[in-house]
């Protein structure tokens, strides 16, 4: 049950991280009120990572600032160092 519990939980993660970047992107283009970018990266360690990296060059958004380009995959590695160190 766990299980399950875990996969919906990463599911929507990924589409609120997806999803962030593109309102971030919409509010960028409309020069309104934007999305702190502490706030895409608590997304993405909170375990969104894959979405908001996926958002990142769907949208094109944030491709230009080296701590996104890095950061997002960076975080996404160490996410999926932890899984592997605590399942063995």
């Amino acid at each position: 049950m766990w299980r399950e519990i875990l996969i919906g939980y990463l599911l929507i993660a990924n589409l609120v991280g997806f999803a962030m970047m593109g309102i971030d992107k919409r509010r960028a283009i409309k020069h309104a009120w934007r999305i702190p970018e502490k706030i895409l990266f608590l997304a993405s360690l909170l375990g969104g990572s894959i979405g908001t990296w996926v958002g990142m060059y769907a949208y094109r958004h944030k491709t230009k600032h080296w701590y996104f380009v890095v950061g997002m995959p960076a975080i996404l590695v160490v996410q999926v160092a932890v899984y592997f160190l605590v399942k063995w």
